[in-house]
């Protein structure tokens, strides 16, 4: 198997477990007050767009040759390291 499609199975087992971790913060919000709700409907949201932008460098990375792929897993790399410390950050603060 290529570093590609290595790299491509990383990445969507990571977003598949983010995507769990947001369904489950959905489920506590549910049950939370009002306000409670209110502050953690707009958290889980944020987390959402972080997702939906490891989605996109997913895509990104899918779509490269394997000839880009070389040029752009750098960028990709550093991409995804920040992309997962705000995401981290981000389900730290629902959890509390």
């Amino acid at each position: 198997m290529s570093d590609k499609a290595l790299y491509q199975q990383k990445i969507q087992a990571q977003l598949d477990e983010w995507k769990a971790d947001v369904d489950k913060l959905k489920a506590k919000a549910s049950g939370a007050s009002a306000d409670a709700q209110l502050h953690l409907d707009q958290q889980v949201k944020n987390l959402e767009s972080k997702v939906a932008a490891g989605q996109a460098k997913l895509a990104e990375v899918t779509n490269a040759s394997e000839e880009a792929w070389n040029s752009l897993k750098g960028g990709v790399e550093s991409a995804w390291e920040s992309l997962q410390s705000k995401v981290k950050d981000a389900a730290g603060k629902l959890q509390k």
